[in-house]
């Protein structure tokens, strides 16, 4: 069977949730097939599932009435040494890749990103995964230093991969708001760039990555952002506002953004970016 014919294949299943799909094979990158059955339930393998944005993913794939395996270290899975990954992915058609690097400085989230996605496109490709799906950020392909470089590093790898792939960039998280204003505390006032971000929720972004994992694979960039555009500044003395911080908010433009100087609109999405629902606002009130 051809990678177009079996690609198709795994857009038809994903469709109809596998439910009473009949003589279809789903898409291997090692050419390895595997008859289905009516019974036959796409299974999704989620790396990262405990985190912010994977556990957020893990329930709504499961709205998409697929089989979902949650990954972590609590279950003898480790990532970072591949330990378990051959044995989790037997038999998996989808891995979705929400993991995250423990620190945004740029050597250790790089040293993390290659090391762990090595391990899972390995395992993946090794097990006849039919799609590979990669959560990275806006400005991944713009910022050429910090956590984005290393963002940057970690598609490239997913680019280069045998196994058909998409790659969802997210704009911030609205926790990375409260995450600047952490970083730019200062004695003077809280130091943020005055960057244009269209700051998005993380129920937002687990929609978009688990209807990518559904669905055919890209080969390319889907985006998913927040509704409405705001200034970083703006935002983060909105936010220290309701902590009843008077702290001022100071515009500093060589202030980092998660390890990088970063440019104004560098962060900012397409416009074909997928737009989620939750305004930072009411992120703001919900706290």
């Amino acid at each position: 069977m051809s990678q177009e014919t079996n690609v198709r294949c795994l857009g038809l299943m994903s469709t109809v949730a596998r439910a009473n799909v009949r003589h279809c094979l789903p898409p291997t990158s090692s050419g390895v097939t595997r008859p289905l059955t009516e019974e036959t339930q796409m299974k999704v393998v989620v790396a990262g599932a405990t985190g912010l944005i994977g556990s957020r993913t893990v329930a709504r794939l499961r709205d998409h009435g697929v089989e979902v395996v949650p990954i972590s270290r609590g279950e003898g899975v480790d990532v970072s040494t591949g330990e378990g990954l051959a044995q989790v992915l037997r038999t998996a058609e989808v891995l979705v890749d929400v993991t995250d690097a423990p620190s945004r400085d740029q050597q250790v989230s790089t040293d993390f990103f290659t090391t762990s996605t090595s391990n899972l496109l390995k395992a993946a490709a090794a097990a006849g995964v039919g799609h590979y799906v990669a959560l990275s950020v806006v400005g991944a392909d713009r910022v050429g230093s910090g956590w984005f470089r290393a963002k940057a590093a970690q598609e490239d790898l997913v680019r280069h991969t045998p196994i058909p792939y998409s790659v969802v960039r997210a704009t911030p998280f609205h926790e990375s708001v409260a995450a600047a204003a952490v970083a730019g505390t200062r004695s003077d006032g809280v130091h943020v760039p005055p960057l244009l971000l269209r700051p998005v929720a993380a129920d937002d972004v687990a929609t978009t990555v688990a209807h990518v994992a559904v669905g055919l694979p890209e080969f390319g960039v889907v985006e998913a952002a927040g509704p409405e555009e705001v200034r970083l500044d703006d935002a983060t003395a909105a936010l220290l506002g309701t902590l009843g911080r008077t702290d001022p908010v100071v515009a500093d433009a060589r202030a980092p953004f998660f390890g990088a100087v970063v440019e104004e609109r560098a962060l900012l999405p397409g416009p074909d970016a997928h737009l989620g629902h939750h305004t930072f606002a009411q992120w703001l009130k919900s706290r």
